[in-house]
């Protein structure tokens, strides 16, 4: 099952790899990078913010222009990153060319000069750890016609989606992980720094290579490399206390692309990815993806997606974004560079697409993140929150998501009585904003505002609003609704019957949390 012997894995379109059997070159790589500072901090400040931010839009033409000198970080720059041949005497200074070029690391070309067979990319760990993406050429800094390669067995390097994943993720100790398609490996090389163990696997021999060339550029252990599709490769005794997942998830008519299409109809492949992950997850344990699902006519989505959560699990679904079929489709065509080709091949491809989400009845795609969690209250009472929240948040939300659960556990065994008599505090950052009409005695609502994790805001009722405010741990709930109901003239049995589902609410959402 181990897929890093790979050396020279090809076709007549993509370039062969560089060895993984040297990890001493690699090593030797990875010294000279961080001598010459070819990190990210290190290409800020040689690049500037202009153009190392243009990077990121994948253009390049800004990060030529301030790599013009021959300083070793510049040589580097324009050979793994820009994909520029250079005078093997001016690399002599930097690397050691002969034992990149025996592993494949670098090509001779030209006349003296050499070019760099994968692009690498220098990537900072949530921790400060510098770390190197290895991926295609021209698939992390590519041009304005999208990714560098048609080619179906291209391996990129990290987008927005990646990093995403990435900062979403729990990050608590755990015995076993498991990156189920890991691509260029940048969930596993996360996965490596709080797992005892890390499983990848990917349905792309390719993409397992890079991943062992990514965690031995960037200092890491290796990982158990597994070749298949979804689940298949783990041995049904297999248990994970983290699963973590950027599956092929864009609906589409047909494969095409494996990093990116799944091949199954519909949103098949992420439902399957979803229901199959309880079975996989040890008690307590995490398991996080980012999907595609579909909008069906007549359809609610938010039953659809509850229907994918698997016995056992509680679950968070958070769609962040909905695009229309039509930009759906072509949001996925420039990915590929279709509109840089054909004009007839791109419109029947357009049309093809439209053709399918039309038999579906399709009437737009949701994107966004799913999260469950393996418990055995889940069995009985399970919590599936889903939701629709497309608002800016706070990276990383890795702690916002296990406090989430936690909240979960603490309000599925507490009963309003036992609310009632808890202590509460108000969480850090939040903030009480009032609206209404200027001189008016009393404000037309409340608003409590998150100014961190997933930024929330909720209205509150005057009650709900001074409730939360004393809310210090120093007092009951049930004191305080007393203390309330004498300022206001109100009946406190009253109020008491009627609070508990605010005050659960606001534990719901983070605004609140138990004071002991």
């Amino acid at each position: 099952m181990l897929a890093v012997t790979l050396s020279g894995v090809s076709d007549s379109k993509l370039s062969p790899l560089p060895s993984t059997d040297r990890l001493d070159v690699a090593a030797r790589l990875r010294g000279a990078f961080l001598g010459a500072d070819f990190t990210a901090d290190g290409l800020l400040e040689l690049l500037g913010a202009s153009a190392y931010a243009a990077l990121a839009r994948s253009e390049v033409v800004p990060a030529l222009r301030a790599t013009r000198g021959e300083t070793p970080l510049e040589v580097l720059v324009r050979l793994f990153l820009l994909q520029q041949p250079v005078a093997r005497a001016r690399v002599e200074g930097v690397l050691p060319v002969d034992a990149c070029v025996e592993c494949g690391w670098l090509d001779p070309v030209g006349d003296g000069e050499v070019v760099a067979t994968v692009d690498v990319r220098p990537y900072g760990g949530p921790g400060g750890e510098d770390w190197f993406i290895v991926s295609d050429l021209g698939c992390a800094v590519g041009g304005a016609g999208g990714i560098g390669s048609r080619n179906e067995g291209v391996v990129l390097g990290v987008g927005g989606a990646s990093t995403t994943l990435a900062g979403i993720t729990v990050r608590t100790p755990v015995e076993a992980a498991l990156d189920l398609g890991t691509g260029s490996g940048i969930q596993a090389l996360h996965a490596a720094q709080h797992a005892t163990r890390v499983t990848a696997t990917d349905l792309n021999p390719r993409a397992l290579h890079i991943t062992a060339l990514t965690l031995a550029l960037s200092g890491t252990p290796a990982a158990d490399l597994r070749q298949g599709s979804l689940f298949a490769p783990v041995e049904e005794d297999e248990t994970y206390d983290l699963i973590v997942s950027n599956p092929p998830f864009v609906i589409s008519p047909g494969t095409r692309l494996t990093y990116r299409d799944g091949g199954m109809g519909g949103d098949d492949l992420c439902r399957t990815l979803v229901q199959g992950a309880g079975e996989r997850l040890n008690e307590g344990g995490f398991a996080q993806f980012l999907a595609n699902w579909q909008h069906v006519e007549g359809e609610d989505w938010q039953e659809r997606l509850r229907s994918w959560v698997p016995r056992g699990c509680d679950a968070w679904i958070v769609q962040r974004e909905v695009q229309d079929v039509t930009q759906y489709v072509e949001l996925w065509l420039r990915d590929a560079g279709d509109h840089r080709g054909d004009v007839a091949e791109y419109q029947a491809r357009y049309d093809a697409w439209l053709d399918e989400f039309e038999a579906r009845k399709v009437q737009a795609v949701g994107f966004g993140w799913i999260t469950l969690r393996k418990s055995a209250a889940a069995d009985a009472a399970p919590s599936i929150t889903v939701e629709e929240w497309p608002h800016p948040v706070e990276q990383p939300l890795g702690e916002t998501v296990r406090a989430h659960f936690a909240r979960v556990d603490y309000l599925r065994a507490n009963d309003d009585a036992a609310l009632l008599a808890a202590h509460f505090r108000l969480t850090s950052e939040v903030v009480q904003e009032q609206v209404g009409l200027p001189g008016a005695e009393d404000p037309e609502h409340v608003v409590l505002r998150q100014n961190r994790g997933m930024r929330r805001a909720t209205k509150v009722d005057t009650v709900g609003a001074g409730f939360a405010g004393v809310c210090d741990g120093t007092l009951s709930a049930g004191r305080i609704l007393d203390a309330i109901a004498q300022l206001v003239g109100e009946d406190p049995v009253a109020l008491r019957d009627r609070t508990p589902a605010q005050i659960r609410l606001l534990v719901e959402q983070g605004f609140l949390e138990p004071a002991r």
